[in-house]
């Protein structure tokens, strides 16, 4: 699976829904900037995070944008692994299938 591939079907659908669901997607989007600003807890421990709650939620498009963004934010290999096989603790087997996805965007994702 092309994880790169994911991401573009998401951003065509965020683009699709700024035409057709404006005020909705917008709030979303508002509401996300906000949560994801470094606070209490800086950007990558929120994108650690995202990557187990991504894994736990069994989302392939979470997973691509989440693991891209906490590489992007600094975490290393081993940080977000780690931060999945809690989502994997929580949710046993289903959530384990979807370790596959991580090590395929941290494979697709890793600046070479």
């Amino acid at each position: 699976m092309d994880m790169k591939s994911l991401l573009d079907q998401l951003n065509a659908s965020i683009k699709s829904w700024r035409q057709k669901s404006p005020e909705a997607i917008g709030k979303f989007l508002e509401f996300m900037e906000a949560v994801e600003k470094p606070k209490a807890l800086d950007t990558k421990t929120k994108e650690l995070i995202a990557v187990a709650l991504s894994v736990a939620s069994h989302c392939q498009w979470c997973i691509a944008f989440h693991v891209r963004n906490a590489l992007k934010a600094g975490a290393n290999e081993e940080e977000i692994r780690e931060a999945a096989w809690v989502a994997v603790v929580m949710g046993g087997g289903p959530s384990l299938s979807y370790m596959q996805l991580v090590e395929e965007a941290l494979k697709d994702f890793q600046e070479k």
